[in-house]
């Protein structure tokens, strides 16, 4: 896809992208909580997620969580599992990464940070945190995005 980066940066900040960093043994990793949004008489649903990757930004490892729907959701237990799934990183520097674009499916869903399909040729670029397009990041492709 053109004007895509192999590697995109994130720029580690008190939002989104709060729980982003590096273990001690070099991994670096996105801890964060994925949504389908519910629409009509389809029910949204919430997750959590854990991507680990390798120092130089390829895609280790996918753990997610299916927490239900958002008017069902406890929000203590979801709070529980998300430091769960932080300590089980070990030590952790929360800081800036560097990783590459990526998608797993998972619950019949596409999990990921995921080029943009262009319809046309005056779509601007862009890579997309998936799913519930929490995180859009655009060129220059210097870590910050949109929501």
């Amino acid at each position: 896809m053109a004007n895509i980066p192999d590697i995109i940066p994130i720029s580690h900040d008190e939002y989104y992208a709060n729980h982003i960093g590096q273990t001690e043994d070099n991994r670096q990793f996105i801890l964060t909580t994925p949504f389908v949004p519910a629409y009509g008489d389809e029910r949204g649903y919430e997750f959590i997620a854990l991507y680990t990757f390798s120092i130089d930004g390829k895609l280790l490892e996918a753990q997610i969580d299916n927490l239900g729907s958002r008017s069902e959701l406890n929000k203590e237990e979801a709070r529980e599992l998300l430091d769960k799934r932080l300590k089980s990183l070990g030590r952790v520097t929360f800081c800036d990464i560097n990783v590459s674009p990526f998608q797993v499916e998972q619950y019949g869903i596409v999990f990921g940070l995921i080029p943009r399909e262009l319809e046309d040729e005056e779509d601007e670029p862009a890579i997309e945190m998936q799913p519930g397009n929490y995180m859009a990041f655009f060129e220059p492709w210097d870590g910050e995005y949109d929501t």
